[in-house]
């Protein structure tokens, strides 16, 4: 019953504080990949002892973060180079924006093919829009002029029907009855946001609005509140005034070198070369935002900067826990010690690593770097340094139990024991699909 209690707890924290976190292009792998990765799993565990872990709790929460930050340090470094095996790392290819207030860029596209690449000319008309039902305001002391009973309503999105079911008890007030039912609507999970919003003379109403924004040609609305059909008694739809449209959902439109666009989202891509995210809406008339390419210096300069972030997050995240793990100090540690090996020559580019590993990045030194003559040798240490935390994050992935606290019980008899490949599992999430 303890263990399943653990793997419960493990199991509700993961999807509580881990998720959600999409899987990137990285994350898919090759057999040949997946048959080496098992193969190094087993390879540790054969030889790991017997332990027990000081703080499960705390244990088990350190291990899957410790996990999903090495990943998320692993995937990060990996864009800078194209794949995880590139040679030519921070050589992607940067965007930029002339407006970021309006739209900011992403450069997704294929690096080989960068004659195909042209420069873009946006004006933003107007971006999409949530859809919002806003209730009637109502006294927010007064009992609920419903009678008590079970009531149901139906809230239909993305072509779903679901019924929700709500008791109204006896001299119940309507800011109780909304704040409850808000709640409910809130972790129902349906892509739906309920508030309760404060109006004049002590009066309250339900706020829902949608997560998605945009709506398609044959669409009326992004979701519909209504009793009509529904299981119990009806009323609660009518008397809340939860069907009331205040606003409708719209879509983002905008011209692209002169021609009209739309888009349901305010994220979307252009001819799979630029992620484009709208922020706001051009204030003049012919008021242009140029999308392209940054210069070669420009993007390693942003790259460089990336990668220091990066990686003083991992290091930051590993703070976290020093108070309830007193073995992250050794991950620190050999992450500062990794940084300490390239300190030098990552100073003549303008990075100065600090005492406690973390990287200070000098844009003038950097850009100095950057347009001297014999860049390409200084900026090969950046291209070592790389590799090593590549090489480091796959391991901490591998076994971040290795950095938890624990007891040791028992070691096992060297040539003489059986493989367990997936005996640490139980603490790192390593049973979802897309983690190795």
């Amino acid at each position: 019953m303890a263990y399943n209690a653990v793997q419960n707890n493990v199991y509700n924290y993961y999807l509580s504080a881990c998720v959600p976190k999409n899987a990137g292009k990285y994350d898919a792998h090759k057999r040949s990949e997946l048959r080496s990765i098992y193969n190094s799993i087993i390879k540790l565990n054969k030889e790991s002892p017997l332990y027990m872990l000081a703080n499960r709790r705390t244990s088990a929460q350190f291990a899957i973060q410790l996990k999903e930050n090495a990943r998320g340090l692993h995937m990060e470094l990996a864009s800078l180079g194209g794949n995880l095996d590139s040679r030519d790392l921070l050589e992607r290819k940067v965007a930029y924006s002339s407006n970021e207030d309006l739209a900011t860029a992403k450069f997704i596209g294929d690096p080989t093919a960068l004659a195909d690449v042209k420069t873009l000319h946006m004006e933003v008309q107007s971006l999409a829009a949530t859809q919002v039902n806003l209730g009637n305001f109502l006294k927010n002391d007064s009992p609920a002029a419903l009678p008590p009973d079970s009531y149901s309503f139906d809230i239909n999105i993305n072509d779903m029907n679901y019924e929700f079911q709500f008791t109204i008890r006896s001299g119940e007030t309507n800011r109780n009855i909304l704040n409850r039912l808000g709640r409910l609507i809130n972790n129902s999970g349906i892509g739906l946001k309920a508030e309760v919003i404060d109006g004049e003379d002590s009066t309250s109403s339900l706020r829902i609005e949608s997560e998605a924004t945009g709506l398609k040609p044959d669409k009326a609305s992004l979701f519909s509140v209504s009793d009509d059909n529904t299981s119990k008694t009806s009323g609660m739809v009518d008397y809340l005034g939860l069907d009331y449209v205040s606003r409708e959902a719209s879509n983002a439109r905008f011209t692209l070198n002169g021609a009209p666009r739309e888009s349901y989202s305010n994220t979307f891509t252009l001819d799979k070369i630029y992620e484009i995210r709208l922020h706001g809406v051009s204030a003049e008339e012919n008021s242009m935002v140029e999308i392209g390419l940054k210069s070669d210096y420009e993007a390693l300069a942003d790259n460089v900067a990336l990668l220091a972030g990066s990686y003083n997050s991992f290091l930051g995240a590993v703070d976290n826990f020093k108070s309830l793990q007193s073995s992250s100090g050794k991950l620190k540690g050999e992450m500062a010690g990794i940084a300490s090996l390239y300190k030098d020559s990552l100073l003549d580019i303008g990075l100065n690593v600090q005492d406690d590993g973390s990287i200070n990045v000098n844009r003038e030194e950097l850009s100095s770097a950057i347009h001297s003559s014999n860049a390409d040798d200084k900026f090969q240490v950046i291209k070592n340094f790389t590799q090593q935390i590549f090489r480091k994050t796959s391991q901490i992935s591998l076994n971040p139990m290795r950095y938890v606290d624990k007891t040791v019980v028992a070691y096992k008899n060297p040539g003489h024991n059986f493989a367990a490949p997936y005996l640490s599992s139980n603490y790192t999430g390593m049973l979802f699909n897309y983690y190795c």
